[in-house]
């Protein structure tokens, strides 16, 4: 009998290590699915590199407006063809005047003009700010009534054409007023659906604007400058609130790639797939334990 009780025991200890097996993997499991930590933490270090490129080579073109047009009110529609996921930077009398993405092989913006003549130039650059040539030169003029009136006209820049931060943290831009006569009245549309920043500047010079996007994304960022004698300047930029778009993180949950949540239920395949195991062990087991059964009451038979 005292083989039997071993057989009973070996049983018992297979299939209690079986469950503990199973209850480390389920939870295991449960604490990767609730883990949100986010990184880096404190005290820990961070990495950046990036792989050098060749800059762009093809050049943008400039196909609006048409070359000597006259215009009497701004802004003005500068649009034309590009290479895809490029930066575009236009510039006027060499003097940045704003920016957009190229987008399926073209562009299209509003820009402020400078009272008289505008030599309007388009460079692209690439995700590393690596500038490409210089597109064709459009020469337009812009009959400024207001300027002949009031002297010197306000202009709005800035040193960045692209500026970005993660959802949540605060978007700091630099701007530039010069001209006019203030106090000026700034509206900021950031491009998110958000209502349009006010603020005011009561003379010209630089100044920051601020803003923090809730979702991931790229979004185009329109200024607005008008001073006491309502002279208006234009500038439109590009922002970006890094990291994946709601499109993306959508995709990525049908790819079943979603959040911890998401993923939750499928933590417990492990349980349902030991299932049939254990039945599988106890079967064995029993029939081990009935034939050491039966090899025992032979020997006793025997003796």
């Amino acid at each position: 009998m005292g083989t039997l009780v071993a057989a009973r025991t070996k049983r018992i200890l297979i299939l209690t290590s079986m469950l503990v097996l199973v209850l480390q993997c389920s939870l295991t499991g449960v604490a990767r699915a609730a883990d949100t930590t986010q990184n880096p933490q404190a005290g820990s270090v961070g990495l950046e590199g990036s792989i050098s490129t060749a800059p762009p080579t093809r050049a943008a073109t400039i196909t609006t407006p048409a070359n000597g047009t006259v215009f009497t009110s701004t802004p003005i529609t500068v649009a034309g063809l590009c290479t895809t996921g490029n930066l575009i930077k236009v510039f006027d009398n060499n003097v940045f005047v704003g920016s957009t993405l190229c987008v399926g092989g073209s562009y299209s913006l509003k820009i402020d003009l400078f009272s008289g003549g505008n030599q309007l130039v388009v460079r692209v650059y690439d995700a590393l700010d690596q500038a490409g040539p210089d597109s064709n030169t459009v020469n337009v003029t812009f009959n400024d009534a207001q300027y002949a009136q009031f002297g010197s006209r306000v202009t709005v820049t800035s040193i960045f054409a692209r500026r970005g931060a993660y959802p949540g943290d605060s978007l700091v831009w630099p701007l530039i007023l010069n001209g006019g006569s203030g106090p000026y009245a700034i509206s900021v549309d950031w491009g998110d659906g958000s209502s349009p920043v006010l603020q005011s500047q009561s003379v010209a010079g630089s100044f920051d604007v601020k803003h923090s996007y809730t979702n991931a994304g790229v979004y185009t960022v329109t200024v607005r400058a008008t001073d006491k004698n309502g002279v208006a300047a234009f500038l439109q930029l590009v922002a970006v609130a890094n990291g994946a778009t709601q499109a993306a993180t959508a995709a990525a949950s049908k790819d079943g790639n979603g959040s911890a949540a998401e993923q939750a239920p499928a933590i417990w395949w492990p349980t349902l797939l030991t299932v049939p195991l254990l039945l599988l062990a106890f079967w064995v087991g029993r029939r081990h334990e009935l034939y050491v059964l039966r090899k025992t009451l032979e020997a006793a038979r025997r003796q």
